[in-house]
C-alpha cells in the first residue's frame, strides 16, 4: 500500500502530488499547480514520468482521481490553468488527454463570497477603477496585496470554467457541489484514503460574506477594502485544509491557513483536544504559507508534532522565514524529525535579501510621507539586511545538528516522501 507526497518545485509557491493505493490499483491527487514557471518545467514532466511508470500508452489518460487547489492565489492556481488549457486544447483538437481529472475541489472566490462575479467587478471598478481588476498595485487606494486577490478572481473563475464546463469533471462532488468546508467525519476517497477537511469554517466564510456584503453595498464601515482582502487572513479563510490517512499514516496540507485557525478546525473536527495542552501526531506537516512567521506561532510546533516538515518557497516574499524555523528548532530541538525545503539555501537566502531591501524601502518612503504629511509616524524601518542575522546560511552555520535534518529537493529529481510502500519513480 502506498501513501507518498511528491514535492515539486514550485517558485515561491505549493505544487504537491499525493499517491496512494496500491501497484494494481494506484491512486493519485494533485494539490495546487505553482506560479507561472512551474507547469512546464517541474509539474508536466513529473506528471509524464508518471505516465510512463504506469506504462500507459499514447492514447491512454492519466487518473488523477482528486484536483485540488488549496485557494485562488497565483502561487497556487497558475500552473493548474496551465495544466486544464493544455487539456481543454487536446480536447478540443480530438486528441486522447494526457491527464483525465475525475474530480475537482476548489472553492473559487465569488463562490466563498457569496457573490456573482458582476456584482465583485462592478463593485471593485466603482472603488478603485478598472486598473484594479488587473492587479495594479499601483491603483489610487489599492495596496499591493489587495492587488493580488483581485487579479486572482478571474483566474478562479477560468480555471471552474476549464474544469466543468470544458473538461467536465465534477465539482465538489463530496460538498454537494457546495463550498468545501469543515466536516467532522472522514470522507473516503476510495484506494484505502480518506480526507478529514480542517479547514475553511462555515463561521469564517459567513464572517467573509458579510464583510464582503458590505463592500459591495458601499456601507460606511466597509468605504475601502474589508479587511479579509488585505491581511494575512485572506487566504487563510479560503484555504482548503486536509489531513490525509491512509494505512495508519497522515499527512496535514495546508494550504495558506493560518495557524491559529488551523487549530481551531482541527479541534472543531475532533483531531485535536480542546484543552490548550492537547497535541496531535502527523507523518507529514505541509507548513502554511510558505513558512511565513505571519501565519506560524511556536504553539503550532508544540501542538502538531510531525515525523517530516515541507517547507515550499524560493526565498521570494522572504519565505521561507528564518523565524519560523527558529521556532520549530526552539520546540523540537534534536528530535527525530526532517526538513524538507524546495530550493538550496544559496538560491533561497538572495532572494529572501532582495525581499527585505524592497520592504525596508517601502518603510522608509512611508515613514518620510508621514512625517511630512503629519508631522509623526508610527512605521517602524528594519534595520539593514544582516548576512549573519538574517541569512538560512548563517542560521544553519550555528546550528549544525538542525542543519542534518534538512532534505532539498533537486532539480529534475524526484522528492517523494514515502510513508508505507515506495513508489519507486
Amino acid at each position: 500500500m502506498f501513501l507518498s507526497l511528491d514535492v515539486l518545485r514550485a517558485r515561491k509557491g505549493d505544487c504537491l502530488i499525493l499517491h496512494y493505493g496500491s501497484e494494481a490499483d494506484p491512486g493519485l491527487t494533485l494539490i495546487d499547480g505553482g506560479p507561472a514557471g512551474v507547469y512546464q518545467p517541474h509539474l508536466r514532466p513529473r506528471l509524464e514520468q508518471i505516465r510512463k511508470a504506469r506504462s500507459l500508452g499514447s492514447d491512454q489518460s492519466l487518473p488523477v482521481d482528486l484536483l485540488m487547489v488549496s485557494h485562488i492565489d497565483d502561487d497556487h492556481i497558475n500552473g493548474i490553468i496551465s495544466l486544464t488549457n493544455d487539456l481543454v486544447v487536446a480536447k478540443d483538437a480530438h486528441q486522447p488527454l494526457p491527464v483525465r481529472i475525475r474530480n475537482f475541489w476548489h472553492n473559487t472566490f465569488d463562490d466563498i463570497v457569496g457573490n456573482r462575479p458582476d456584482e465583485l467587478v462592478s463593485a471593485v471598478k466603482k472603488k478603485f477603477g478598472a486598473a484594479s481588476l488587473r492587479g495594479e498595485p499601483d491603483t489610487e487606494g489599492l495596496d499591493a496585496d489587495t492587488a493580488k486577490v483581485l487579479a486572482s478572481v478571474g483566474q478562479g473563475i477560468t480555471l471552474r470554467d476549464n474544469i466543468v464546463t470544458k473538461l467536465k469533471a465534477r465539482l465538489n462532488p463530496q460538498f454537494g457541489g457546495g463550498l468545501v468546508m469543515t466536516r467532522e467525519k472522514p470522507i473516503d476517497m476510495g484506494k484505502g484514503l480518506t480526507l478529514t477537511v480542517v479547514g475553511p469554517m462555515k463561521d469564517e466564510l459567513e464572517a467573509l460574506q458579510k464583510k464582503h456584503d458590505a463592500f459591495l453595498k458601499d456601507k460606511d464601515e466597509a468605504a475601502g477594502v474589508p479587511a479579509s482582502f488585505t491581511d494575512q487572513s485572506a487566504a487563510n479563510l479560503s484555504s482548503i485544509v486536509v489531513l490525509a490517512e491512509a494505512g495508519g499514516k497522515r499527512i496535514l496540507l495546508t494550504g495558506d491557513a493560518r495557524g491559529d485557525k488551523m487549530l481551531e478546525g482541527l479541534k472543531q473536527v475532533g483531531l485535536l483536544g480542546q484543552d490548550d495542552q492537547s497535541t496531535m501526531n502527523v507523518d507529514i506537516f505541509k507548513i502554511p504559507h510558505h513558512g511565513s512567521d505571519r501565519n506560524i506561532e511556536p504553539v503550532i510546533f508544540r501542538r502538531i508534532i510531525a515525523r517530516h516538515y515541507v517547507f515550499s518557497g524560493n526565498g521570494e516574499h522572504g519565505n521561507p522565514e528564518r523565524e519560523t524555523l527558529q521556532m520549530l528548532l526552539d520546540e523540537r530541538g534534536g528530535a527525530d524529525y526532517e526538513v524538507h525545503l524546495t530550493y538550496p539555501i544559496e538560491e533561497i537566502d538572495p532572494a529572501r535579501e532582495e525581499t527585505w531591501k524592497k520592504e525596508q524601502q517601502k518603510e522608509k518612503t512611508k515613514r518620510a510621507k508621514d512625517l511630512a504629511t503629519k508631522g509623526e509616524s508610527k512605521v517602524q524601518v528594519r534595520p539593514d539586511w544582516s548576512p549573519g542575522e538574517h541569512s538560512l546560511a548563517a542560521f544553519f552555520a550555528a546550528h549544525k545538528e538542525f542543519a542534518a535534518k534538512v532534505r532539498i529537493v533537486q532539480q529534475g529529481q524526484p522528492h517523494v516522501i514515502d510513508l508505507l510502500d515506495k513508489i519507486g519513480f
